[in-house]
Protein backbone atom coordinates (compact mmCIF):
# COMPACT_ATOMS: atom_id res chain seq x y z
CA UNK A 1 0.00 0.00 0.00
CA UNK A 2 1.08 3.58 -0.58
CA UNK A 3 0.53 6.59 1.64
CA UNK A 4 -0.08 10.07 0.28
CA UNK A 5 0.48 13.52 1.75
CA UNK A 6 -2.55 15.54 2.83
CA UNK A 7 -0.90 18.51 1.10
CA UNK A 8 -0.45 16.68 -2.22
CA UNK A 9 -2.17 13.39 -2.98
CA UNK A 10 0.28 12.75 -5.80
CA UNK A 11 3.17 12.65 -3.33
CA UNK A 12 3.22 9.01 -2.20
CA UNK A 13 5.48 6.88 -0.03
CA UNK A 14 5.75 3.30 1.19
CA UNK A 15 4.79 2.40 4.75
CA UNK A 16 8.45 2.22 5.75
CA UNK A 17 9.18 5.66 4.29
CA UNK A 18 6.10 7.17 5.92
CA UNK A 19 6.89 5.71 9.35
CA UNK A 20 10.56 6.69 9.25
CA UNK A 21 9.84 10.22 8.02
CA UNK A 22 6.87 10.91 10.27
CA UNK A 23 5.97 14.02 8.29
CA UNK A 24 5.79 14.16 4.48
CA UNK A 25 8.47 16.24 2.70
CA UNK A 26 5.88 18.94 1.88
CA UNK A 27 4.84 19.19 5.57
CA UNK A 28 1.66 17.23 4.90
CA UNK A 29 0.51 14.26 6.99
CA UNK A 30 0.48 10.76 5.58
CA UNK A 31 -2.80 8.97 4.88
CA UNK A 32 -3.40 5.49 3.42
CA UNK A 33 -4.25 5.53 -0.29
CA UNK A 34 -7.04 3.07 0.41
CA UNK A 35 -8.77 1.86 3.56
CA UNK A 36 -9.69 -1.85 3.79
CA UNK A 37 -13.38 -2.54 4.44
CA UNK A 38 -14.10 -5.49 6.73
CA UNK A 39 -16.76 -8.03 5.82
CA UNK A 40 -19.62 -8.78 8.19
CA UNK A 41 -18.28 -12.22 9.15
CA UNK A 42 -15.00 -10.73 10.32
CA UNK A 43 -16.83 -8.04 12.28
CA UNK A 44 -19.12 -10.54 13.99
CA UNK A 45 -16.09 -12.62 14.92
CA UNK A 46 -14.83 -9.72 17.03
CA UNK A 47 -17.65 -10.37 19.52
CA UNK A 48 -15.74 -13.37 20.83
CA UNK A 49 -12.37 -11.59 21.02
CA UNK A 50 -10.60 -9.19 23.36
CA UNK A 51 -8.44 -6.33 22.12
CA UNK A 52 -5.19 -8.28 21.47
CA UNK A 53 -6.86 -10.69 19.02
CA UNK A 54 -8.87 -7.92 17.33
CA UNK A 55 -5.66 -5.91 16.97
CA UNK A 56 -3.94 -8.77 15.11
CA UNK A 57 -6.80 -9.02 12.60
CA UNK A 58 -6.93 -5.25 12.04
CA UNK A 59 -3.17 -4.73 11.82
CA UNK A 60 -3.01 -7.37 9.11
CA UNK A 61 -5.84 -5.62 7.26
CA UNK A 62 -4.14 -2.23 7.52
CA UNK A 63 -0.46 -3.14 7.15
CA UNK A 64 -0.38 -6.75 5.91
CA UNK A 65 0.64 -5.83 2.36
CA UNK A 66 3.88 -4.24 3.65
CA UNK A 67 5.07 -6.63 6.38
CA UNK A 68 5.17 -10.46 6.50
CA UNK A 69 2.18 -11.78 8.44
CA UNK A 70 4.28 -13.63 11.00
CA UNK A 71 6.32 -10.51 11.81
CA UNK A 72 3.26 -8.28 11.95
CA UNK A 73 1.40 -10.71 14.21
CA UNK A 74 4.40 -10.95 16.53
CA UNK A 75 4.90 -7.22 16.94
CA UNK A 76 1.16 -6.60 17.35
CA UNK A 77 0.87 -9.24 20.08
CA UNK A 78 3.89 -7.75 21.86
CA UNK A 79 2.45 -4.24 21.67
CA UNK A 80 -1.22 -4.87 22.44
CA UNK A 81 -1.15 -7.21 25.44
CA UNK A 82 -3.99 -5.64 27.46
CA UNK A 83 -7.72 -5.10 27.02
CA UNK A 84 -9.97 -2.01 26.79
CA UNK A 85 -13.18 -2.94 28.63
CA UNK A 86 -16.54 -1.24 28.26
CA UNK A 87 -18.07 -0.26 31.62
CA UNK A 88 -21.68 0.85 32.05
CA UNK A 89 -21.88 4.15 33.94
CA UNK A 90 -25.49 5.19 33.33
CA UNK A 91 -28.49 4.00 31.38
CA UNK A 92 -27.38 3.88 27.76
CA UNK A 93 -23.96 5.36 28.59
CA UNK A 94 -20.70 3.42 28.73
CA UNK A 95 -17.09 4.29 29.46
CA UNK A 96 -14.51 2.75 27.15
CA UNK A 97 -11.61 2.36 29.59
CA UNK A 98 -8.41 2.93 27.67
CA UNK A 99 -6.10 3.04 30.70
CA UNK A 100 -5.25 -0.62 31.23
CA UNK A 101 -1.90 -0.49 29.44
CA UNK A 102 1.54 -0.05 31.04
CA UNK A 103 1.35 3.75 31.49
CA UNK A 104 -2.41 3.85 32.19
CA UNK A 105 -3.37 5.94 29.15
CA UNK A 106 -4.92 5.33 25.73
CA UNK A 107 -1.70 6.30 24.03
CA UNK A 108 -0.13 3.00 25.08
CA UNK A 109 -1.89 1.38 22.11
CA UNK A 110 -0.40 3.56 19.38
CA UNK A 111 2.94 4.22 21.06
CA UNK A 112 3.74 0.57 21.73
CA UNK A 113 2.72 -0.43 18.21
CA UNK A 114 4.82 2.32 16.65
CA UNK A 115 7.85 1.42 18.80
CA UNK A 116 7.83 -2.16 17.57
CA UNK A 117 7.09 -1.26 13.97
CA UNK A 118 9.92 1.26 13.99
CA UNK A 119 12.28 -1.31 15.51
CA UNK A 120 11.33 -3.70 12.70
CA UNK A 121 12.04 -1.13 9.99
CA UNK A 122 15.33 0.07 11.51
CA UNK A 123 16.97 -3.17 12.57
CA UNK A 124 19.24 -3.15 9.51
CA UNK A 125 20.35 0.48 9.93
CA UNK A 126 23.94 1.18 10.95
CA UNK A 127 23.13 4.43 12.77
CA UNK A 128 20.79 5.58 15.52
CA UNK A 129 17.36 6.92 14.69
CA UNK A 130 16.16 9.84 16.79
CA UNK A 131 12.48 9.88 17.76
CA UNK A 132 11.02 13.30 18.52
CA UNK A 133 7.79 13.61 20.48
CA UNK A 134 5.91 16.61 21.85
CA UNK A 135 3.63 15.89 24.79
CA UNK A 136 1.04 17.62 26.90
CA UNK A 137 1.04 14.67 29.30
CA UNK A 138 0.28 11.06 28.41
CA UNK A 139 1.98 10.87 25.01
CA UNK A 140 5.37 11.38 26.63
CA UNK A 141 4.99 8.56 29.12
CA UNK A 142 3.48 6.14 26.59
CA UNK A 143 6.17 6.79 23.98
CA UNK A 144 9.05 6.82 26.48
CA UNK A 145 8.00 3.54 28.07
CA UNK A 146 7.18 1.99 24.70
CA UNK A 147 10.65 2.76 23.33
CA UNK A 148 12.63 2.24 26.54
CA UNK A 149 15.85 0.27 25.90
CA UNK A 150 15.01 -0.33 22.22
CA UNK A 151 18.40 -0.73 20.58
CA UNK A 152 19.36 1.86 17.97
CA UNK A 153 16.60 4.32 18.91
CA UNK A 154 17.00 7.50 20.97
CA UNK A 155 13.87 9.30 22.17
CA UNK A 156 13.60 13.03 22.88
CA UNK A 157 10.42 14.06 24.73
CA UNK A 158 9.51 17.77 24.65
CA UNK A 159 6.97 18.95 27.20
CA UNK A 160 5.71 22.34 28.42
CA UNK A 161 7.17 23.38 31.76
CA UNK A 162 4.37 23.29 34.32
CA UNK A 163 1.97 21.96 31.70
CA UNK A 164 1.79 18.31 32.79
CA UNK A 165 0.84 16.77 36.12
CA UNK A 166 3.67 15.74 38.49
CA UNK A 167 2.96 12.04 38.01
CA UNK A 168 2.83 12.35 34.24
CA UNK A 169 6.16 14.18 34.36
CA UNK A 170 7.76 11.47 36.49
CA UNK A 171 6.70 8.79 34.01
CA UNK A 172 9.01 10.10 31.29
CA UNK A 173 11.66 12.17 33.11
CA UNK A 174 12.94 9.38 35.35
CA UNK A 175 13.69 6.60 32.87
CA UNK A 176 17.19 7.45 31.64
CA UNK A 177 18.69 4.93 29.20
CA UNK A 178 17.74 6.01 25.65
CA UNK A 179 15.07 8.48 26.83
CA UNK A 180 15.79 12.21 27.29
CA UNK A 181 13.17 14.69 28.51
CA UNK A 182 13.30 18.33 27.43
CA UNK A 183 11.36 20.77 29.59
CA UNK A 184 10.34 23.62 27.29
CA UNK A 185 9.70 27.08 28.69
CA UNK A 186 6.50 27.44 26.70
CA UNK A 187 3.27 25.70 25.65
CA UNK A 188 2.52 22.37 24.00
CA UNK A 189 2.09 24.26 20.73
CA UNK A 190 5.70 25.46 21.10
CA UNK A 191 6.84 21.87 21.63
CA UNK A 192 4.92 20.68 18.58
CA UNK A 193 6.30 23.54 16.48
CA UNK A 194 9.90 22.65 17.40
CA UNK A 195 9.33 19.05 16.36
CA UNK A 196 7.76 20.01 13.03
CA UNK A 197 10.56 22.48 12.23
CA UNK A 198 13.10 19.69 12.58
CA UNK A 199 11.49 17.73 9.77
CA UNK A 200 11.63 20.75 7.49
CA UNK A 201 15.33 21.34 8.18
CA UNK A 202 17.24 19.69 5.33
CA UNK A 203 20.59 20.37 6.98
CA UNK A 204 19.53 18.57 10.16
CA UNK A 205 17.93 15.75 8.21
CA UNK A 206 21.18 15.24 6.33
CA UNK A 207 23.11 14.71 9.55
CA UNK A 208 20.79 12.49 11.58
CA UNK A 209 17.83 10.17 11.02
CA UNK A 210 14.68 11.68 12.52
CA UNK A 211 11.12 10.50 12.96
CA UNK A 212 8.15 11.46 15.11
CA UNK A 213 6.20 9.46 17.67
CA UNK A 214 3.39 11.99 17.89
CA UNK A 215 0.10 11.17 16.24
CA UNK A 216 1.40 12.99 13.16
CA UNK A 217 3.08 9.60 12.54
CA UNK A 218 0.48 7.41 10.86
CA UNK A 219 1.70 4.31 12.73
CA UNK A 220 0.84 6.07 16.00
CA UNK A 221 -2.74 7.06 15.19
CA UNK A 222 -3.97 4.21 12.94
CA UNK A 223 -3.68 1.48 15.63
CA UNK A 224 -6.03 3.53 17.79
CA UNK A 225 -8.80 2.31 15.47
CA UNK A 226 -8.41 -1.09 17.16
CA UNK A 227 -10.26 -0.19 20.34
CA UNK A 228 -13.22 1.37 18.56
CA UNK A 229 -13.95 -2.08 17.13
CA UNK A 230 -13.39 -3.63 20.56
CA UNK A 231 -15.96 -1.24 22.04
CA UNK A 232 -18.56 -2.10 19.39
CA UNK A 233 -17.93 -5.83 19.91
CA UNK A 234 -18.90 -5.53 23.60
CA UNK A 235 -22.34 -4.09 22.85
CA UNK A 236 -25.46 -6.17 22.36
CA UNK A 237 -25.99 -7.01 18.67
CA UNK A 238 -28.15 -4.42 16.95
CA UNK A 239 -27.22 -1.59 19.33
CA UNK A 240 -26.97 1.79 17.61
CA UNK A 241 -24.08 3.67 19.18
CA UNK A 242 -22.17 6.93 19.02
CA UNK A 243 -18.73 7.79 20.36
CA UNK A 244 -17.88 10.81 22.51
CA UNK A 245 -14.19 11.60 22.05
CA UNK A 246 -12.24 14.02 24.28
CA UNK A 247 -9.96 15.66 21.73
CA UNK A 248 -6.67 17.54 21.76
CA UNK A 249 -4.45 16.84 18.76
CA UNK A 250 -7.27 14.81 17.14
CA UNK A 251 -5.38 11.58 16.52
CA UNK A 252 -8.00 9.67 18.52
CA UNK A 253 -10.86 11.16 16.55
CA UNK A 254 -9.14 10.53 13.22
CA UNK A 255 -8.62 6.89 14.19
CA UNK A 256 -12.34 6.59 14.94
CA UNK A 257 -13.22 8.06 11.57
CA UNK A 258 -10.86 5.60 9.85
CA UNK A 259 -12.56 2.78 11.79
CA UNK A 260 -15.85 4.04 10.36
CA UNK A 261 -14.35 3.89 6.86
CA UNK A 262 -13.36 0.28 7.58
CA UNK A 263 -16.97 -0.61 8.28
CA UNK A 264 -17.46 0.18 11.98
CA UNK A 265 -21.21 0.69 12.56
CA UNK A 266 -21.32 4.06 14.31
CA UNK A 267 -24.10 6.63 14.28
CA UNK A 268 -21.93 9.71 14.86
CA UNK A 269 -18.96 11.14 16.76
CA UNK A 270 -18.95 13.87 19.41
CA UNK A 271 -15.88 16.09 19.18
CA UNK A 272 -15.28 17.26 22.75
CA UNK A 273 -12.95 20.10 23.74
CA UNK A 274 -12.01 21.96 26.90
CA UNK A 275 -11.41 25.72 26.69
CA UNK A 276 -9.20 25.03 23.67
CA UNK A 277 -12.22 24.86 21.38
CA UNK A 278 -10.73 25.57 17.98
CA UNK A 279 -12.51 22.61 16.37
CA UNK A 280 -15.77 23.16 18.25
CA UNK A 281 -15.78 26.71 16.85
CA UNK A 282 -15.02 25.43 13.35
CA UNK A 283 -17.94 23.00 13.49
CA UNK A 284 -20.24 25.91 14.37
CA UNK A 285 -18.89 28.52 11.96
CA UNK A 286 -16.95 26.75 9.21
CA UNK A 287 -13.91 28.91 10.01
CA UNK A 288 -10.76 27.28 11.35
CA UNK A 289 -8.79 29.74 13.47
CA UNK A 290 -5.81 28.31 15.42
CA UNK A 291 -4.93 30.21 18.56
CA UNK A 292 -2.50 29.91 21.49
CA UNK A 293 -3.44 27.05 23.80
CA UNK A 294 -4.91 27.68 27.25
CA UNK A 295 -3.79 25.57 30.25
CA UNK A 296 -6.61 23.52 31.81
CA UNK A 297 -7.03 20.58 34.17
CA UNK A 298 -7.66 18.37 31.10
CA UNK A 299 -4.12 19.03 29.89
CA UNK A 300 -3.94 16.45 27.08
CA UNK A 301 -6.55 18.56 25.30
CA UNK A 302 -4.60 21.82 25.65
CA UNK A 303 -3.90 22.19 21.93
CA UNK A 304 -4.54 25.39 19.99
CA UNK A 305 -3.63 24.08 16.53
CA UNK A 306 -4.40 20.34 16.35
CA UNK A 307 -2.22 18.63 13.74
CA UNK A 308 -4.57 15.79 12.88
CA UNK A 309 -7.40 18.11 11.92
CA UNK A 310 -5.71 18.21 8.52
CA UNK A 311 -6.42 14.50 8.23
CA UNK A 312 -10.08 15.05 9.08
CA UNK A 313 -10.34 17.78 6.45
CA UNK A 314 -8.73 15.39 3.97
CA UNK A 315 -11.15 12.55 4.80
CA UNK A 316 -14.11 14.81 4.01
CA UNK A 317 -12.54 16.70 1.09
CA UNK A 318 -12.45 19.93 3.11
CA UNK A 319 -16.27 20.16 3.01
CA UNK A 320 -17.65 21.66 6.21
CA UNK A 321 -21.14 20.35 5.50
CA UNK A 322 -19.88 16.76 5.23
CA UNK A 323 -17.77 17.05 8.38
CA UNK A 324 -20.68 18.36 10.47
CA UNK A 325 -22.80 15.39 9.41
CA UNK A 326 -20.43 13.14 11.33
CA UNK A 327 -18.94 15.39 14.04
CA UNK A 328 -20.82 17.40 16.67
CA UNK A 329 -18.82 19.85 18.77
CA UNK A 330 -18.91 20.43 22.53
CA UNK A 331 -16.61 22.29 24.92
CA UNK A 332 -16.36 22.66 28.70
CA UNK A 333 -14.65 24.89 31.24
CA UNK A 334 -12.56 23.64 34.16
CA UNK A 335 -15.46 24.47 36.49
CA UNK A 336 -17.82 22.33 34.42
CA UNK A 337 -15.30 19.49 34.29
CA UNK A 338 -14.96 19.48 38.08
CA UNK A 339 -18.73 19.46 38.44
CA UNK A 340 -19.03 16.42 36.18
CA UNK A 341 -16.33 14.47 38.05
CA UNK A 342 -18.10 15.15 41.36
CA UNK A 343 -21.58 14.38 39.99
CA UNK A 344 -20.68 11.08 38.31
CA UNK A 345 -18.70 9.91 41.35
CA UNK A 346 -21.48 10.87 43.78
CA UNK A 347 -24.46 9.63 41.76
CA UNK A 348 -23.04 6.77 39.69
CA UNK A 349 -20.08 5.58 41.76
CA UNK A 350 -17.76 5.97 38.78
CA UNK A 351 -14.62 8.12 38.84
CA UNK A 352 -13.80 9.97 35.60
CA UNK A 353 -10.51 11.59 34.80
CA UNK A 354 -10.83 15.23 33.62
CA UNK A 355 -10.78 14.21 29.94
CA UNK A 356 -13.31 11.42 30.33
CA UNK A 357 -15.55 13.82 32.25
CA UNK A 358 -15.90 16.03 29.18
CA UNK A 359 -16.74 12.96 27.11
CA UNK A 360 -19.37 11.86 29.62
CA UNK A 361 -21.11 15.23 29.71
CA UNK A 362 -21.23 15.53 25.93
CA UNK A 363 -22.56 11.96 25.60
CA UNK A 364 -25.19 12.60 28.27
CA UNK A 365 -26.30 15.79 26.53
CA UNK A 366 -26.48 14.20 23.09
CA UNK A 367 -28.35 11.15 24.35
CA UNK A 368 -31.09 13.31 25.89
CA UNK A 369 -31.85 14.42 22.33
CA UNK A 370 -31.41 10.88 20.94
CA UNK A 371 -32.60 8.43 23.63
CA UNK A 372 -32.73 5.56 21.15
CA UNK A 373 -28.93 5.62 20.87
CA UNK A 374 -26.25 4.21 23.15
CA UNK A 375 -23.33 6.49 24.02
CA UNK A 376 -19.71 5.42 24.49
CA UNK A 377 -17.36 8.00 25.95
CA UNK A 378 -13.60 7.49 25.91
CA UNK A 379 -12.02 7.38 29.36
CA UNK A 380 -8.54 8.17 28.12
CA UNK A 381 -6.38 7.95 31.27
CA UNK A 382 -6.54 6.63 34.81
CA UNK A 383 -7.94 9.34 37.13
CA UNK A 384 -5.01 8.84 39.53
CA UNK A 385 -2.74 10.51 36.96
CA UNK A 386 -4.62 13.71 37.86
CA UNK A 387 -4.74 13.05 41.59
CA UNK A 388 -4.15 16.69 42.59
CA UNK A 389 -7.30 17.72 40.69
CA UNK A 390 -9.51 14.70 41.32
CA UNK A 391 -8.97 14.31 45.08
CA UNK A 392 -10.01 17.90 45.70
CA UNK A 393 -13.21 17.35 43.75
CA UNK A 394 -14.37 14.07 45.31
CA UNK A 395 -13.20 14.98 48.83
CA UNK A 396 -11.45 11.70 49.51
CA UNK A 397 -7.94 10.32 49.16
CA UNK A 398 -7.09 8.13 46.17
CA UNK A 399 -4.82 5.13 46.27
CA UNK A 400 -2.21 5.22 43.54
CA UNK A 401 -2.09 2.19 41.24
CA UNK A 402 1.15 0.27 41.68
CA UNK A 403 2.41 1.24 38.21
CA UNK A 404 2.06 4.94 39.09
CA UNK A 405 3.32 4.68 42.65
CA UNK A 406 6.55 3.15 41.31
CA UNK A 407 7.41 6.51 39.69
CA UNK A 408 6.46 8.80 42.57
CA UNK A 409 9.80 8.71 44.42
CA UNK A 410 12.09 8.68 41.41
CA UNK A 411 14.29 11.66 40.64
CA UNK A 412 13.33 13.86 37.70
CA UNK A 413 16.00 14.39 35.03
CA UNK A 414 15.23 16.92 32.31
CA UNK A 415 17.04 19.37 30.03
CA UNK A 416 15.51 22.85 30.30
CA UNK A 417 15.32 24.76 27.01
CA UNK A 418 13.66 27.86 25.62
CA UNK A 419 11.10 27.46 22.80
CA UNK A 420 13.81 28.44 20.34
CA UNK A 421 14.52 26.26 17.31
CA UNK A 422 18.22 27.13 17.11
CA UNK A 423 18.72 26.01 20.71
CA UNK A 424 16.81 22.78 20.11
CA UNK A 425 18.74 22.06 16.91
CA UNK A 426 22.06 22.59 18.68
CA UNK A 427 20.94 20.17 21.40
CA UNK A 428 20.12 17.50 18.78
CA UNK A 429 23.35 17.94 16.82
CA UNK A 430 25.30 17.45 20.05
CA UNK A 431 23.58 14.04 20.45
CA UNK A 432 24.89 12.56 17.18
Amino acid sequence: MHYYSTSNRELKSTLKEAVLRGLAPDRGLYMPSSVPVLDRKTMEGFRNMELPAIAVTLSNALFGSDIPESELTRLTEEAINFDTPLVQVDEGLYALELFHGPTLAFKDVGARFLARLLAYFTRALDEDIHVLVATSGDTGSAVANGFLDVEGIKVHVLYPSGGVTPLQEKQFTTLGSNITALEVNGSFDDCQRLVKECFMDEELGGQMKLTSANSINLARFLPQAFYYFRAWAQLEPGTKAFFSVPSGNYGNMTAGLVAREMGLPVHTFLSVNNLNKVVASYLLTGKYSPRPSIPTIANAMDVGDPSNFDRILDLFDHQHERITRHLHGYSYTDKEIREVIAEVYREKGYLCDPHGATGYRAAQTYRKEHPELTGIFLETAHPAKFIEHVEGVIGTAMELPERLAAFADREKQAVFIQPDYKEFKEYLLNRI
